[in-house]
């Protein structure tokens, strides 16, 4: 599973120019999009909600949560018109880590909203892991595929983007094999982490700095 990733040839977008790529793509008749969510440490600095959160106002954080409710509900009205099935599967580490007992807070939402969610526990894939962590990637049907990279401070960056027809088909497959692994998001969220402590957070000097609970990168 996964196995020619590491040897797959993308192309180098910087992070203006990956999402235009992105978003002409996305409407352009794909038909699905599929994204798999590994990290266990990101930011989402100028998101009111983990502001607060990286601040250490853990009841703040979660009451602002909600505040992408109505972008999340046209992203969804949007694919729908555009005939574009979304899925998302998070994988989560145990202990469960600061950054990911706040982003499942947001994704909640989105489920909410009728977002399709897994959560798949990352000790049930040891392996698949063996040689390394499954690939982060967002893909457009068998068009493209993109791998979301960092600076060297951890700062979203742009990705690198792959064409080729059969590696695209065969991360995919990867995806839809993990993610009949998964557990549906709300029991997960249920049993996992509502019954939490509030994470303790240090300011955003602890978490490296991306743009993942509330868009593709």
């Amino acid at each position: 599973m996964f196995d020619s990733f590491p040897t797959g040839v993308g192309e180098r977008l910087d992070r203006p120019t990956y999402h235009a790529d992105l978003g002409r793509i996305y409407t352009s008749g794909i038909g699905f999009l599929n994204k798999l969510e590994r990290g266990q440490h990101f930011a989402e600095r100028g998101f009111a909600s983990w502001e607060a959160f990286a601040a250490g106002d853990w009841d703040r954080a979660v009451r602002l949560a909600d505040e992408g409710r109505e972008e999340y509900a046209q992203e969804l009205r949007r694919a729908e018109r555009l005939g574009v099935s979304h899925r998302r599967l998070r994988v989560v580490e145990f202990p469960v880590t600061p950054y990911v007992q706040w982003e499942l807070f947001v994704l909640r939402v989105r489920v909410d909203l009728g977002d399709d969610i897994r959560i798949l526990d990352a000790r049930d894939i040891t392996d698949v892991e063996k040689s390394r962590p499954v690939p982060e990637v967002v893909i457009l049907g068998d068009v493209v595929m993109y791998e979301v990279v960092y600076d060297g401070e951890g700062n979203a960056d742009g990705a690198n983007r792959y064409t080729d027809r059969s590696l695209i088909r065969e991360t995919n497959a990867g995806f839809d094999a993990l993610y009949e692994r998964g557990e549906d998001f709300p029991a997960f969220f249920e049993r996992e982490i509502a019954p939490l402590a509030p994470p303790r957070v240090s300011g955003a000097s602890t978490v490296v700095t991306g743009a993942r609970a509330s868009g593709q990168d």
